[in-house]
């Protein structure tokens, strides 16, 4: 298949947690050119989650939720969490069936973690066959997304994403650890539909002495001349 060209997805998390100042961080940002933004379900009450989402969407983005839970109950609560605050699409979770069908009643775009995901901070297990071969079983039941913790794999995280790339014909978001320049070269050779960076834009780890916005902008500026 045809290598896509990778696009961001912002998430205003530090060390997989919403931070406090979410929404003035993307007061600050909301300008720039860069479509996708989401966070994650904890480190914010719900009727902050809720503003934001509607400030992002008066903005005119695209939103994500992202969540990193596993049992079956707690995925059905991420789903209505995402529903009740208006995501445009639930990131993570490990699949269930009636987590999938929940969303569809609503109207919700879903793409799961695929491979053995467990921990916080989470570790993805499981050859890259058998990672392969669970986002097709999953596709056989309709799913047409995934969210795939390429560099948390226990082997080879670059591998297994050109891998995954190559053999799955979705849209596929490689989600967290892209940290450098150097990764967002590898994005783009590899071609996933997309990529998600936060700790990393507020680390400042593209403009040392710059703001998040800045950080921000160096890597938009970057993605956009390439």
């Amino acid at each position: 298949m045809s290598k896509n060209r990778p696009y961001l997805i912002v998430m205003l998390t530090f060390n997989d947690v919403t931070v406090d100042n979410a929404k003035e961080v993307f007061a600050e940002c909301k300008d720039l050119p860069v479509r996708d933004w989401g966070f994650k379900n904890v480190g914010l009450p719900k009727d902050r989650m809720k503003d934001l989402v509607n400030d992002m969407k008066q903005a005119g983005k695209k939103t994500y939720l992202e969540v990193v839970t596993y049992d079956e109950e707690s995925c059905m609560d991420a789903a209505k969490l995402a529903v009740d605050c208006g995501f445009d699409v639930l990131m993570g979770t490990v699949y269930y069936e009636s987590v999938h069908n929940y969303l569809k009643e609503n109207n919700m775009h879903y793409s799961p973690f695929v491979g053995k995901v467990s921990g916080s901070p989470s570790i993805l297990e499981g050859t890259n066959e058998e990672i392969i071969q669970n986002a097709k079983d999953m596709m056989a039941k309709g799913i047409t997304a995934f969210d795939i913790l390429a560099y948390r794999h226990v082997v080879d995280g670059e591998k297994l994403a050109r891998d995954f790339c190559a053999a799955i014909d979705a849209t596929v978001t490689i989600a967290g650890s892209i940290d450098d320049f150097g990764r967002i070269d590898t994005m783009f050779d590899i071609g996933p539909a997309a990529f998600t960076m936060g700790s990393a834009l507020f680390k400042k780890n593209f403009v040392k002495d710059g703001s998040f916005r800045d950080n921000l902008k160096a890597v938009d500026d970057y993605m956009a001349a390439k």
